[in-house]
């Protein structure tokens, strides 16, 4: 669970981020959920532009996406909605020393 002050550290970082996963007129498909696993094992933070719908249908889209990945909400922005997720161990790059 992250503070305060982490939300608004990655906030800052997300803030040059262009949305990496784009919801289309299907809403939130398998394939979409599997797209989303993928960007999120890659940059740990990203930005999901959502469609133009009703504000509950985009809550309930941001549930599912959440609930799916186990990511959180670092912010929401009208369409665009910040997720984060800590990358694993296992899938981190090798950094040299």
């Amino acid at each position: 669970m992250l503070d305060a002050k982490q939300r608004q550290n990655l906030r800052g970082q997300a803030h040059t981020l262009k949305p990496v996963v784009m919801i289309g007129a299907q809403g939130v498909t398998d394939a979409l959920l599997a797209e989303l696993e993928i960007a999120l094992d890659a940059h740990e933070l990203i930005k999901v532009r959502l469609p133009q719908v009703e504000h509950a249908l985009r809550d309930a889209m941001i549930t599912r996406l959440v609930s799916a990945s186990h990511a959180e909400i670092v912010g929401r922005i009208g369409r665009i909605v910040i997720l984060y997720r800590l990358r694993p161990a296992a899938k981190m790059p090798n950094k040299r020393r």
